[in-house]
């Protein structure tokens, strides 16, 4: 076991051994906040007292932390089953639903997915936790008997599909919640907006370098062909005029905080004082979108108002 200097932790790989569960289904423990990890030691850190928590480091997992999981009467199936995945097919099972009313109700936003992949002929298949569709089950029972909604089936009518869109919403919730540094946030924020939309919003470019060394890693399992990884790199990024124009004033108000905390570095290595900046207008720059419906803007004005001073930025619905 590799232990840290005045600290006991583990790496991710010796932590999901401990822990028996697989990558995949350690990594969703992690994102869902069942496993709590601690920064590692980045590289050339000086090791020591208070290595463990250096920036940079890969995260690892304290043996305490391992040792609190293992010691739940339910250990490990609990563990497993509250990570437990699945596809279309056994949760409609789960739900004594068909396949196709599933569909329906995932593409209408009832359930969000936790995460995806690719099958052999690139076709998204979207995973949702066993343990939700439980719950809903036993709050939602008239949506699983019956005729849908009339609601629900003109917005299949239209062609509606929210799944990668609450998948991003849930992705980002869940990296929002993982850290309190305003750059690391901000960077959060920033993965989900192209590389246009991302110029519009962030005019410097040393601080578009600095988001994008902290942009989270991509989701596990990313296909190894260019042609799999441009369809999931295409789902990683908002793509609904409401969620872009969204998402651009969150990251205008995340930006906000983090350069209130520090700069983002520049070329000479250092990252300057903190500057005092004129406040941001009441306005930002319309996104280069033609389909924005009217009035939308103004709807997000009123929502950037009352959010203003909450520290999370807001995640779409």
């Amino acid at each position: 076991m590799t232990v840290e200097e005045g600290t006991r932790a583990v790496a991710p790989t010796r932590a999901a051994q401990e822990l028996e569960l697989r990558r995949d289904e350690f990594q969703l423990a992690v994102q869902l906040g069942l496993v709590r990890t601690v920064p590692g030691v980045a590289p050339g850190a000086p090791r020591g007292p208070g290595a463990v928590g250096a920036p940079g480091g890969r995260r690892r997992v304290e043996q305490a932390e391992i040792d609190r999981l293992r010691a739940a009467p339910d250990f490990p199936d609990g563990l497993r089953d509250r990570v437990r995945t699945v596809g279309t097919t056994e949760a409609a099972e789960l739900l004594s639903v068909t396949p196709d009313r599933f569909t329906k109700l995932a593409r209408t936003g009832h359930f969000s997915p936790v995460r995806f992949y690719l099958n052999r002929y690139r076709v998204v298949v979207w995973l949702y936790l066993a343990g939700e569709l439980g719950e809903f089950a036993l709050t939602r029972q008239t949506l699983l008997t019956g005729r849908l909604p009339r609601e629900v089936r003109e917005r299949i009518d239209g062609g509606e599909d929210r799944r990668p869109r609450n998948w991003r919403a849930r992705r980002l919730g869940l990296l929002l919640r993982a850290t309190e540094d305003p750059w690391v946030r901000a960077a959060a924020i920033a993965s989900i907006l192209d590389p246009v939309q991302l110029a519009e919003v962030v005019d410097d470019p040393y601080e578009r370098t600095h988001l994008d060394r902290l942009s989270p890693e991509p989701p596990s399992g990313r296909p190894e062909s260019a042609a799999s990884r441009e369809i999931a790199d295409r789902l990683m990024l908002a793509d609904d005029p409401d969620e872009i124009l969204w998402h651009r004033m969150s990251l205008a108000l995340a930006l906000d905080e983090a350069r209130a905390d520090r700069q983002a570095p520049r070329p000479d290595g250092g990252v300057g004082p903190v500057v005092a900046r004129p406040p941001r207008p009441a306005t930002l720059p319309r996104p280069s979108i033609h389909r924005t419906r009217r009035g939308l803007l103004d709807r997000l004005r009123r929502r950037k108002t009352a959010t203003a001073g909450d520290k999370e930025a807001p995640v779409p619905g």
